[in-house]
C-alpha cells in the first residue's frame, strides 16, 4: 500500500471513529487498514548495495561501501550521510562507542541492519533517521534487521539536534521502522523517548526491549502495528506511555509485554491532570491474536485507554492496573465523589474507551486495584472468547451505554460496586456469566432504571452473587439460594452440564442462578476435572460429588437473602 493510500485509510477510519462517537449505542466496525502489506515485507525489497558503518572505542569509525551518490562525514564515532541516489541501500552497522551516533538522510526507502551495534549518545538520538536534506520532514520506510545482540541509548540532553530538525527519541526516524530479524535490540532513554517514528511503527519479528526514564516507550505517530517478535517496554516518568499514537494499535502476534511506574501529572499542553498508559490509542485499538501483558502501577494510571473503540477478536491480555486514583476529592467519576467532576481528579482503570467494546473472542482478563477494571464510555457487546474483570474498588465492567451478553464466558468481581454496570440497557441472552456484587445498595448486575432502562435476560446460565437490578425483565426463569457461604465450591447442574464455582470471600445477597432448563444446586461439593476458567473460581464439565443440596426459591429481582461467612468443600484434586 502505498503511502497517499495509506493516509486516506487512516482518514477513513479516523471519520469511522468521529462516526462511532456520535452514535456510541451501537458498535461501529472500522475496516482495519492493511496489516501485513507487501511493502512491509524485507524479502520483498531489493538492496542494491550495503555501506558498512563500523564504530570504535579507541579511534574513528569506519565507512565502507559508499559510492558518489554519498557524503559521508565522520567525526569520532558521529557518522552522518547522506544520500542522493534512487536505489535501495542496506546499512549494516557494528562495533561499539561510547560517544557516538548514527545520522542518515535520504529520499528513498532503506534497510538498518544492527549487527551487535552498541552506541551511545550522550547528547541526542542513537540513530536518526531523516528524509532527504531538502526536506528531512518527508521520511521513507527503513527496515531494521536484528542481527546479533545491540544496545542502543541516549542522553539526558539533545545538544547534537539541529533546531531544523526532529529528534524526539534515543532511536528516531521521520519514516516507517520495520522491525525483523531473529537479533535482539535493547534501548535506554534517559533524555527522550525509547523509539519513534513520526510514521508508523511495525514489529515483525525479533526481541526489542526498552527502558524509557523519560518519555514514551515506543511511539508511532500515525499508528503502531505488533505481527510478531518479542517487546518488553518500561516506563517510568510522569503521564508517559508504552505505546503510544495519534492513530490505533494493532496487536497481531508475538508477544507484548508493558510496564509502566510514572504517576499523574499536569498537562501543559493540554491544560489537564494526566496518567500514565500502557497502551494509549488515539484512534482504536484492536487485539487479533498473541499474547499482552500490561502491568501499571502509577496513580492515576489505565492499562489501555483509547479514544476509539476496543475490539477483542483473539489471542491472551493480562491487564493489572494497580495504581492508586490521582486527586483528593474523587469528582463524579470516582465512588462516593461529588456530580461535578474534577479535572485534577485522574481514575485508574484497566481499560478506558471513548468509544465501544467488543469482545468476539480470545482471553482477557483486566484487574483494577482502585477503580473500574473495564469501562468504555459507549456500549459494550460480547460474543464469545473469556472475559475476567476483577475490581477492588469499583464496578467490575461498566458500561456508558447499552451492555450486552449474548456467547462467551464471563467473570466479574466486585469488592466495592455493582459487578456490571450499564448506564443503558442490561442485555443477557447467552454465554455463561459468573458475578459478585457487594453488598446492598450494589448489586450483580445494574441497569439504569434510574434512566428508563433496565435489564433484561432471555438466555444464558446465570451465578450471580449479590442479585439483579430490581424490575429486570426476566424471560428466563431466576432462582435464588436460601443461603450460601464464601469460600465454598458449589455445584451448578443445568440439564446435562454441570458447572463448578467457588463463592468469593465477600459479596452481596441473594446468591441467583439461571439457566436454560430449572437448575439444582449444592453447596461443599468436592470437584474434580472439567476445563478451568475465570482464574481457577470456576470449571466447565466438572464432576462434582458430596456436599449438600441447596433449597431454590423463585427469584424476580433485587436485593435479599441470606449469606454468612461459612466455608468448606474442595476444589479440583
Amino acid at each position: 500500500m502505498n503511502r497517499p493510500t495509506l493516509k486516506l485509510a487512516l482518514l477513513f477510519g479516523i471519520l469511522a471513529l468521529l462516526a462511532s462517537g456520535c452514535q456510541k449505542d451501537n458498535i461501529v466496525e472500522i475496516d482495519p487498514i492493511a496489516t501485513d502489506t507487501a511493502d512491509d515485507d524485507i524479502a520483498n525489497t531489493t538492496f542494491a548495495q550495503t555501506v558498512s558503518v563500523v564504530f570504535s572505542t579507541n579511534g574513528d569509525a569506519a565507512v565502507e561501501g559508499t559510492t558518489d551518490d554519498f557524503t559521508v562525514t565522520i567525526n569520532g564515532n558521529d557518522v552522518t550521510i547522506v544520500y542522493s541516489g534512487e536505489e535501495y541501500v542496506m546499512y549494516e552497522l557494528s562495533g561499539t562507542t561510547t560517544d557516538g551516533f548514527f545520522k542518515l538522510y535520504s529520499s528513498n526507502r532503506q534497510g538498518i541492519t544492527l549487527n551487535g551495534a552498541h552506541i551511545t549518545n550522550p547528547n541526542g538520538a542513537a540513530i536518526n533517521v531523516q528524509g532527504p536534506q531538502s526536506d528531512p520532514n518527508k521520511g521513507k520506510r527503513t527496515f531494521i534487521k536484528l542481527t546479533g545482540d545491540s544496545y542502543l541509548a541516549d542522553g539526558t540532553s539533545y545538544t547534537d539536534t539541529p533546531s531544523t530538525e526532529d529528534e524526539k527519541a534515543a532511536m528516531f526516524g521521520e519514516g516507517q521502522f520495520i522491525f525483523c530479524g531473529d537479533g535482539s535490540l535493547n534501548v535506554v532513554a534517559t533524555g527522550k523517548n525509547g523509539i519513534v517514528s513520526d510514521d508508523y511503527l511495525h514489529f515483525q519479528s525479533g526481541t526489542v526491549d526498552v527502558i524509557s526514564s523519560a518519555g514514551h516507550g515506543m511511539r508511532g505517530q500515525d499508528y503502531i502495528i505488533v505481527s510478531g517478535g518479542t517487546l518488553t517496554v518500561s516506563t517510568s516518568a510522569n503521564m508517559k506511555k508504552g505505546l503510544s499514537t495519534d492513530g490505533y494499535v494493532i496487536i497481531n502476534g508475538g508477544q507484548t509485554t508493558i510496564n509502566v511506574s510514572g504517576g499523574t501529572a499536569y498537562d501543559d499542553e493540554d491544560g489537564e491532570y494526566t496518567g500514565s498508559a500502557g497502551i494509549k490509542a488515539d484512534g482504536y485499538f484492536r487485539m487479533n491474536d498473541g499474547f499482552l501483558s500490561i502491568t501499571n502501577t502509577g496513580t492515576g494510571g489505565k492499562g489501555i485507554s483509547c479514544d476509539g473503540n476496543g475490539y477483542f477478536d483473539g489471542g491472551t491480555v493480562e491487564i493489572y492496573a494497580q495504581g492508586s486514583n490521582y486527586g483528593s476529592n474523587g469528582g463524579g467519576d470516582f465512588p462516593g465523589g461529588s456530580n461535578n467532576s474534577s479535572t485534577e481528579s485522574v481514575a485508574a482503570k484497566g481499560i478506558k474507551c471513548d468509544g465501544n467494546l467488543l469482545f468476539t473472542g480470545g482471553q482477557v482478563t483486566f484487574n483494577s486495584s482502585s477503580h473500574e477494571a473495564i469501562e468504555a464510555k459507549g456500549s459494550i457487546t460480547i460474543t464469545d472468547g473469556e472475559v475476567v474483570a476483577i475490581s477492588q474498588a469499583d464496578d467490575a465492567i461498566n458500561s456508558g451505554s447499552d451492555f450486552t451478553i449474548s456467547g462467551g464466558y464471563v467473570y466479574g468481581y466486585s469488592a466495592g460496586n455493582d459487578g456490571f454496570d450499564a448506564n443503558g440497557n442490561f442485555y443477557l441472552k447467552g454465554g455463561v456469566i459468573f458475578v459478585t456484587g457487594t453488598t446492598s445498595p450494589e448489586v450483580a448486575i445494574d441497569a439504569n432504571t434510574e434512566g428508563g432502562y433496565k435489564m433484561y435476560l432471555t438466555g444464558g446460565t446465570l451465578i450471580a452473587i449479590g442479585g439483579l437490578e430490581s424490575g429486570s425483565s426476566l424471560t428466563q426463569s431466576c432462582y435464588s439460594a436460601t443461603s450460601w457461604s464464601q469460600n465454598t465450591w458449589y455445584g451448578l447442574t443445568v440439564g446435562s452440564t454441570t458447572y463448578a464455582f467457588k463463592t468469593p470471600a465477600s459479596g452481596g445477597t441473594p446468591l441467583v442462578v439461571s439457566g436454560g432448563s430449572s437448575p439444582t444446586l449444592q453447596s461443599n461439593v468436592n470437584v474434580a476435572g472439567g476445563t478451568e476458567c475465570f482464574e481457577g473460581m470456576f470449571y466447565m464439565d466438572a464432576s462434582v460429588s458430596g456436599g449438600n443440596s441447596v433449597s431454590l426459591s423463585s427469584y424476580t429481582g433485587g436485593n435479599g437473602g441470606g449469606g454468612g461467612p461459612g466455608g468448606g468443600g474442595h476444589g479440583p484434586f
